[in-house]
């Protein structure tokens, strides 16, 4: 390109186009505000060199233009965004992920519906595919795009109404966060299987990668086909090349099953109040120092494991970091600081889309890594006790053996100012570049040469070429002087002082000049190709080093966790399920109101096969929805291979976590707040097992009082007896705590702790001021005191005292009602009962009435 060249930039969004002029020198800044905007932007740019035209055969039409870049939120690569990154949304959760969706549309009648999914992140050439069944409201599909947090979703146009609908909820709650999600419909006949498979057939060269390819469902090719065609715009179909990158969602049997109900309501990733990072349980175990580590966690955080062995090599590595001398800690924390993100860095140098600057200080970043870690090796492997630890410390200097070479192939100075032309320390393998290097060098001596002629021409011994506005190799005359110029020379422009000339050797090689360097400049960019292609050989062994490097980020964060005040390690239950836990806090309100000191510990103490179940009441705002979800992110956090904030724990090997929390409607799929209710919790009907921790929060409050309690009550009748799960029942429904007299081994009635502050001016009840203690203690709460909670809220105080009537009458009427009914049942087993001696003549009366 040549410097201050217009480029066009086009934008698109929902098939509206635009178009504007940028200089070259804010051509980066104003994509990467358009695409984080949203947009779609291309840009339209001259495509050939000024000199080597005018030198051929087409010197007399117009210069060719076409698009010669295509960038989208997934698809930016080539670009210095990372400071735009910064400041639209949070580093740490940038992934990035384009997802493509295949569905074929509802068929009537059938209640699940096969659907397919293909994410890929081009900027690191991660994949995630997926086959699976789905219902009408598309859970599961929710669920994956939860996890996955996509930025970018391609759908067919002959998509159903329901899986439209649930991209269109995420795309609403991602435009209310930092980020803004794009959806884009692509024509239904590119995911058509036969469409599919001859695209897959071509593009994947060798037998392995075919066969990998076409052992996958049928909805997955699908998808990948649709991909392949998509990146090929942006010339970016080669990151679906490696398969070994290609990784499941999620199997039963490697996972913990964690939907996006529970990421919602466990506010894993994302607060529940602005939609940011900020107040996660995320943000509370992230210290990670770069970014593949921060990318890494956050997929421990979504996907704990369940087999033990895994959970055991984590918590060792964790143990290891925790327990050993900060001088050590510092050792490993010093390899991993201030490193460029690795990941997307080998990827962009794979698809040749990276500058010499940033490749270089790759490499260098590598060998560093490489060096310390050797020193590492030689010096503290003996009294390193982890599995992991040990295998880093051996394969990444072995990994990146030769990275030492790459360094010192290339020119430093050259390739910190991206200067290509002299960026080899050594030519014999680019002998083009030599070539037109010494044309240039030749050229050059020539003008030289010519320079003691012009200097005899006009009687001046130290003249010197100027340099105007580019112009190269100008010959200034003072307008006195005027008269000793020959005539043949070309007068290019002039001042109140001078005019500028060029001779005719001058003209003639000027333009052999600007030729050589065009094609110097042509040259260098094959040649930068090539060197690339040729590293594209140590990309797999590079990735696997980095891979490592993130896996040690990950653990020295949950170490730098492990440390904290009131953390413990974990004990890790094999063969039995328990989840016991002695003085136990939310990591993130602990950590948020650890200046204070405030906060107040619990135990929890569940087991299988005996006490699995606490029914907990107590009053509005006594903390028990931030109580229930603290022993959920216990078991998440234990089997990511955390401590946790307590003062002892013993946890087993659960295989799901499950939640429904919250109180909302759905518009998009015509769900009312009850409707969503049962919904959810028919779903997690469906999937719990007797190895599952489920979590229910105040279930049947969307519908009428006494329709509601019935479902609760069937509800919790059903997972005490079929599902015969790990269950946390939070409700407000007196008539719910007799289920501890029927199951007595099994459900616990537990309550929130509180006293009451009589005011001075009346003893009532109601008029007095609820102090919550918020611990746990056994026990079912007498009342859920909603009238305080309307005092604290500011209701005017007519409005209370009048609540606190109606609610008095209310309660006099019930127990009248359930007298009568205890009386009447004793009246029926004893016909012989004197009545009027139990009831008295007046209401003897009115029950014979």
């Amino acid at each position: 390109m040549v410097a201050g060249e217009i480029l066009k930039i086009f934008t698109h969004q929902d098939h509206n186009f635009l178009t504007a002029s940028i200089p070259v020198h804010r051509l980066e800044v104003h994509v990467g505000r358009l695409v984080a905007a949203g947009y779609k932007v291309g840009i339209v740019s001259q495509t050939e060199t000024a000199a080597l035209k005018a030198a051929g055969t087409n010197r007399n039409v117009p210069f060719t233009r076409k698009l010669t870049a295509l960038y989208t939120r997934s698809t930016m690569i080539g670009l210095d965004s990372g400071d735009l990154a910064e400041e639209n949304s949070s580093v740490s959760m940038v992934t990035n992920y384009l997802v493509c969706i295949y569905d074929n549309g509802s068929k009537k009648g059938v209640q699940e519906h096969q659907l397919g999914l293909v994410a890929v992140q081009p900027s690191t050439g991660d994949v995630i595919y997926d086959c699976f069944l789905d219902s009408g409201a598309r859970p599961e599909l929710e669920t994956r795009l939860s996890h996955i947090q996509p930025v970018e979703v391609l759908l067919s146009t002959d998509v159903s109404m329901e899986t439209e609908n649930a991209v269109k909820s995420l795309q609403i709650v991602s435009e209310q966060g930092e980020d803004k999600m794009r959806v884009e419909k692509l024509n239904f006949e590119r995911f058509e299987q036969s469409y599919s498979f001859r695209k897959l057939n071509s593009f994947y060269k060798t037998v392995q990668a075919l066969d990998f390819i076409l052992e996958l469902p049928k909805p997955v090719q699908c998808c990948l086909g649709a991909l392949i065609e998509y990146l090929e715009d942006f010339n970016l179909q080669s990151t679906l090349s490696d398969v070994s990158l290609f990784t499941k969602f999620s199997t039963l049997t490697e996972t913990m099953q964690l939907d996006s109900r529970v990421l919602h309501n466990l506010e894993v990733f994302v607060n529940q109040t602005d939609g940011s990072e900020r107040g996660s349980l995320f943000s509370m175990v992230n210290h990670t120092q770069t970014k593949a580590g921060a990318r890494l966690l956050k997929t421990w955080l979504a996907k704990p494991l369940i087999n033990y062995s895994e959970i055991m090599k984590r918590q060792e590595a964790v143990k290891h970091l925790v327990e050993c001398d900060l001088e050590e800690t510092e050792g490993w924390s010093s390899a991993l600081r201030n490193l460029p993100d690795l990941e997307q860095k080998l990827m962009s140098a794979f698809l040749k889309k990276i500058k010499p600057a940033d490749f270089y200080n790759m490499c260098v970043a590598l060998e560093t890594v490489r060096s310390e870690f050797a020193k590492k090796r030689s010096k503290s492997q003996r009294h390193v006790t982890s599995h992991l630890l040990s295998n880093y410390l051996t394969n990444v200097p072995d990994l990146l053996s030769d990275v030492g070479h790459i360094v010192e192939s290339l020119n430093g100075k050259a390739a910190k100012e991206n200067n290509k032309s002299e960026v080899f320390a050594n030519l014999d393998a680019y002998p083009d570049v030599r070539e037109c290097q010494a044309r240039i060098l030749d050229i050059e001596r020539e003008f030289q040469d010519h320079r003691r002629h012009v200097r005899l021409t006009l009687g001046q011994p130290g003249l010197e070429y100027a340099t105007v506005l580019g112009t190269e190799y100008l010959i200034e005359v003072k307008n006195a002087n005027l008269g000793m110029v020959p005539k043949d020379w070309i007068k290019l422009s002039s001042t109140k002082v001078v005019g500028r000339f060029h001779s005719p050797f001058i003209v003639v090689k000027y333009s052999e000049l600007q030729q050589a360097r065009e094609q110097l400049g042509i040259s260098t960019d094959q040649a930068w190709e090539t060197f690339l292609e040729s590293f594209s050989t140590c990309y797999q062994r590079f990735r696997q080093a980095v891979r490592c490097l993130a896996e040690l980020d990950c653990l020295l964060s949950l170490a730098t966790v492990g440390r904290q005040q009131g953390y413990t390690r974990p004990i890790m239950v094999e063969n039995d399920l328990v989840i016991d836990v002695t003085k136990g806090g939310h990591p993130v309100v602990q950590s948020l109101l650890s200046e204070t000191g405030q906060y107040v510990y619990n135990d929890t103490h569940l087991q299988a096969g005996d006490r699995r179940v606490m029914l907990i009441t107590g009053p509005n705002m006594g903390g028990k929805s931030c109580y229930i979800r603290q022993v959920a992110l216990f078991v998440l956090l234990a089997q990511m291979g955390s401590y946790v904030p307590a003062e002892a724990a013993r946890i087993g090997v659960f295989d799901g976590i499950y939640t429904r929390m919250g109180a909302k409607d759905d518009i998009f799929r015509g769900q009312s707040t009850f409707m969503t209710e049962l919904v959810e919790t028919s779903d997690i009907m469906s999937k719990v097992t007797d190895r599952s921790l489920v979590i229910l929060d105040e279930l049947g409050r969307g519908t009428s009082t006494h329709d509601g309690m019935a479902i609760a009550y069937a509800a919790l009748d059903h997972f005490i007896k079929k599902s015969q799960c790990f269950l946390l029942f939070v409700t407000h429904y007196p008539m719910l705590a007799e289920f501890e007299a029927l199951f007595p081994q099994t459900v616990t009635n537990h309550h929130m702790a509180f006293y009451m502050v009589a005011n001075d001016d009346s003893d009532s009840e109601d008029l007095s001021q609820v102090v919550f203690l918020y611990q746990l203690v056994e026990g079912k709460a007498s009342r859920s005191y909603g009238l305080n909670v309307a005092r604290l809220a500011g209701l005017p105080q007519c409005i209370v005292t009048s609540a606190r009537q109606l609610s008095h009458g209310m309660e006099e009427r019930e127990l009248t009602h359930r007298k009568q009914v205890e009386l009447f049942q004793n009246l029926m087993c004893n016909p012989g009962l004197d009545v009027r001696h139990v009831l008295g003549e007046k209401k003897s009366a009115d029950l014979k009435r």
